[in-house]
């Protein structure tokens, strides 16, 4: 049975806020030794000897007995027979939350340009997509077909020629909803692998599994401890830390929406995140009676209970444009604005991963069919990192056509100059050799 618990309360008139908020704020993403080692040994192997290791600590970890790469790759008939078979309200919100996704991505296509300069020097940047991408889906302890539409509708719109999706299926047993959604994406490769020896087969590549461009997608600490290790040879998305959801609210919301909304978060898991901001001491109080009456109706009330208990925190503030600046210093991955005024307020945020705008407007629809993507930073990255997008699969590259004339002038001038400035004699001859002409 749930006890009843308060939920820490701070208020920013407190002496000791700015210390309180840092600890509330602190989480340790540091791997412990052993998951390096391990995760190390893994991407070693997978190296060295390619499929047979793919296939040994899949069968090691996921508890399987398959002897060749060809069982663990499923077809596109497979995929599709998901769809088919899915229940059709499942398929049909799956679908509409595809086309909503891509409408929203296809304003993020970024194209390429050029300008010519008086002397016809021609300057510009062309525009390309990766060549292949690599997706890794969740699986284990729950499925998510949404993180399958957010990751790989980006790459799709952006023009991307082939994408590989990888997810664990433990004991061989395969999420239909999963699959259904590869389908409705567009996944080109499917294999029923994961863990550190997916991302190191995507990395790398082997006799079966393509070498991709990128790896995006969530996973446990050995995938992300893996994604860190293969950066360099692959790009990434994020390191992402638990979810996060902070709630400015006037106090005129019903408190049963905002107590349900960090209920939303908080079920994610235990490290999971929730903070509301409010000016009305009372209206806090209301929530924190909200929390204790529907906490005992939730499935995940253990999880959600101690992520509330260990993380979680209702924080009173002198007005709004107060909670606007300690939202500024939380940078928080979600951010709901549950105000008379959500525009005006959403001015001063400089800091958020996703901004929600208005009483209706819960973070829940964000994660699945708003249309932005749920692939947001966390831990207070958003000060310097944004959602998951298109242009995260294309590359920009620039472009310089010199005209005689401004190699013969300014341009070889200049160029020759820094060049001599910085001892780099062959820089400023190369320039100077077509000034001769």
């Amino acid at each position: 049975m749930i006890k009843t618990f308060k939920i820490i309360c701070l208020d920013t008139s407190q002496p000791e806020f700015d210390r309180a908020l840092d600890d509330l704020l602190a989480w340790n993403d540091e791997t412990d030794t052993q998951v390096h080692d391990t995760v190390r040994e893994i991407i070693r192997k997978v190296r060295e000897a390619g499929d047979q290791a793919v296939i040994e600590l899949t069968n090691r970890f996921d508890r399987r007995s398959v002897s060749t790469m060809t069982d663990l790759e499923l077809d596109q008939e497979q995929l599709e027979q998901a769809r088919t078979d899915l229940d059709p309200s499942i398929r049909e919100a799956l679908e509409a939350a595809a086309e909503r996704i891509r409408d929203y991505h296809q304003h993020q296509l970024q194209k390429s340009w050029r300008y010519t300069e008086e002397d016809g020097t021609v300057l510009g940047q062309q525009v390309t997509a990766m060549d292949r991408v690599g997706v890794y889906v969740p699986g284990g302890k729950a499925a998510y077909p949404s993180s399958v539409l957010m990751n790989v509708i980006p790459a799709k719109v952006a023009g991307v020629e082939e994408i590989v999706m990888v997810f664990p299926a433990p004991d061989g047993e395969l999420d239909q909803t999963v699959l259904a959604a590869a389908s409705i994406a567009g996944v080109d490769r499917v294999f029923t692998m994961g863990g550190a020896q997916a991302v190191a087969a995507l990395a790398y590549g082997t006799e079966t599994v393509p070498q991709v461009d990128k790896i995006v997608g969530p996973g446990n600490i050995y995938v992300a401890t893996a994604k860190a290790m293969v950066f360099g040879a692959v790009g990434i998305d994020m390191i992402a830390g638990p979810s996060e959801i902070l709630i400015i609210c006037d106090g005129k919301t019903d408190p049963d929406w905002i107590a349900m909304d960090l209920f939303s978060q908080a079920e994610h898991d235990e490290q999971a995140q929730s903070i509301l901001l409010c000016p009305d001491q009372g209206y806090l109080d209301q929530v924190q009676v909200s929390i204790e009456k529907l906490l005992p109706t939730m499935e995940r009330a253990t999880i959600i209970e101690e992520s509330l208990q260990s993380r979680g925190a209702l924080i009173k503030v002198c007005d709004l444009d107060e909670a606007a600046t300690v939202t500024n210093r939380i940078a928080p991955e979600h951010l709901e604005l549950s105000v008379e005024d959500p525009e005006s307020l959403a001015k001063q945020i400089k800091h958020a991963g996703a901004i929600f705008m208005g009483r209706y407007t819960p973070e829940a629809i964000g994660d699945y069919c708003a249309g932005p993507n749920h692939v947001l930073p966390t831990s207070r990255t958003a000060r310097f990192s944004s959602p998951l997008g298109v242009y995260d699969f294309q590359k920009r590259s620039s472009i310089i056509q010199c005209s005689a004339q401004a190699t013969a002038g300014p341009l070889g001038n200049i160029a020759a100059t820094l060049a001599r400035a910085e001892g780099l004699t062959a820089h400023a001859r190369s320039a100077e050799y077509r000034q001769e002409k």
